[in-house]
């Protein structure tokens, strides 16, 4: 973005701590201790016992590796040692140190290739963890690419399947966090990303927090890719798990924004309730996110988001208390919200246009609409522009009010400021115009509405049709019947037929 504003609030963020008193919140989930979620067979120091041919076998076998003996003499000495998993496992247990985890490597080969055995999942796993203990990166990604392109369960994700044997391996190995966030990253490398936001909060709740490289890595790829429904699940898991982003994080949710053709619409947002132009990328990606939340009815968790980032400065307080105010008309408690924006008015922010459009709809919704007239020129008087979401709420609310020949003031206004109205407020109006004798006024405004690009549909039409019909036109009639013909649109039989 062009803007590199800092984003700043001007207010304390415990200033706004009363606007939140009413939500519920969730406690954050804490940071627990992952040796509570294993069995007690991880407590166990020495290796899992088995039979007295493996521990005999075990022994030479790790004293041959000690000394650095090639495959070749391994084979030789090793060949009637019939291997089983308990054995593999138990060699490689007794290698995790750092200091043999090549040993540990070379073993794990070496009884696959020469020995013919065929590694079980939890092999891998234990190996995978010793070998990222020792931070030998590029072998565990190795690994980690061959066992998650394996089929190891029927039954069961292979991805969950892998991450629940590396959690249930962690503890024996004495293995580190950042085994998970390979995990995460390799995953989101083999594009194997329709279980990876399962798999983020699975490991959240075990107390293995993510970083935000592992975050954006997922981000990014699920950008990408044709999973880009996705992209905001794991920015909001980011969020509600606290863990803050970056640069990196907000040019991948910007780019997701250009590829949903939604930028446009909230830099506009952003800046009816900022009250000038406010680019700065992540007021952008956070104001989406919220927003989206309130709007889909997940009222309670986006207002949960917004306390955090405003407490972290990650949002402006008038986004703040506009989301607010948003969030209570959504909930239908207009007196609430209004007096959550005096109370905005009564800190010193200004009156912002964002704001008003809200009210303007609440009171079309209600059938308020002289209230709702009067705060549209208010917002004249102040400079706001409306947005073409309040026209269409005026437009609406006046048709279904009965002030039809208003609902065609305000059609006509909206489009003097290179706005059309929407395909349901246009039906909306043309139907109770039709009710009302006054078809032919809805077919001229039609005829405007086209000439400046509207997309009519089989609704428009049907209302125009029910109209002519009552009004016996039949010239009207065969108008509109061969310009649906050729529009290749067809009549609403239910509109048609009440």
């Amino acid at each position: 973005m062009a803007d590199h504003q800092q984003v700043h609030n001007s207010n304390s963020p415990h200033q706004m701590a009363n606007l939140f008193r009413i939500f519920s919140h969730r406690r954050p989930t804490p940071i627990c201790n992952p040796l509570l979620y294993f069995p007690s067979i991880h407590t166990l120091t020495q290796p899992m016992q088995s039979n007295i041919n493996d521990e005999t076998s075990i022994i030479p076998i790790i004293d041959s590796l000690h000394k650095g003996q090639s495959w070749k003499t391994l084979s030789e000495k090793f060949s009637s040692v019939k291997f089983t998993d308990p054995i593999v496992q138990n060699i490689l247990l007794q290698l995790k140190e750092p200091i043999n985890s090549r040993k540990a490597l070379n073993f794990f080969h070496w009884s696959g290739k020469e020995m013919h055995f065929i590694h079980g999942l939890r092999s891998y796993c234990i190996l995978i963890h010793i070998l990222v203990k020792a931070r030998l990166i590029k072998d565990a990604k190795a690994m980690f690419e061959s066992v998650l392109t394996k089929d190891f369960s029927e039954d069961f994700s292979q991805t969950l399947a892998v991450l629940d044997s590396l959690i249930d391996s962690y503890e024996i190995v004495d293995s580190v966090p950042f085994v998970f966030d390979l995990f995460i990253q390799t995953c989101a490398k083999l594009r194997m990303v329709d279980d990876i936001l399962d798999s983020c909060k699975l490991l959240f709740d075990h107390g293995f927090p993510l970083s935000v490289i592992s975050f954006n890595t997922v981000l990014h790829v699920m950008q990408k890719s044709d999973k880009a429904n996705l992209v905001w699940s794991v920015y909001e898991l980011m969020i509600d798990r606290r863990v803050c982003p970056n640069e990196v994080t907000m040019r991948i949710m910007v780019g997701a924004l250009c590829k949903e053709g939604k930028l446009d619409m909230f830099l506009s947002i952003v800046d009816r309730m900022h009250g000038k132009r406010c680019s700065v990328p992540q007021l952008i990606v956070n104001t989406c996110l919220v927003y989206e939340m309130i709007e889909n009815q997940r009222i309670e968790e986006g207002l949960v988001l917004l306390k955090w980032m405003l407490q972290k400065n990650m949002i402006l307080d008038t986004i703040s208390y506009s989301l607010v105010v948003f969030a209570k008309v959504k909930m239908g408690n207009l007196d609430s919200a209004k007096e959550i924006y005096e109370e905005m008015l009564k800190r010193g922010f200004k009156e912002n246009a964002f704001v008003c459009n809200l009210f303007i709809g609440a009171y079309c919704e209600e059938g308020r609409i002289d209230e709702a007239i009067g705060l549209l020129e208010e917002m004249a008087s102040l400079g706001f522009k409306p947005s073409d979401e309040t026209f269409n709420q005026l437009i609406k609310g006046c048709s279904l009010d009965g002030r039809s020949e208003d609902s065609l003031v305000f059609c006509k206004q909206m489009m003097s400021m290179g706005l059309l109205p929407s395909s349901s407020s246009v039906n909306d109006m043309f139907g109770k115009l039709c009710e009302n004798g006054k078809t032919k006024e809805a077919d001229e405004m039609l005829t405007i509405l086209l000439g400046k690009g509207f997309a009519p549909d089989g609704n428009t039409y049907s209302h125009l049709i029910s109209g002519y019909g009552k009004d016996d036109n039949m010239e009207g009639l065969t108008k509109l019947l061969y310009e649906m013909e050729y529009r290749s649109i067809y009549p609403n039989m239910f509109v048609l037929l009440r």
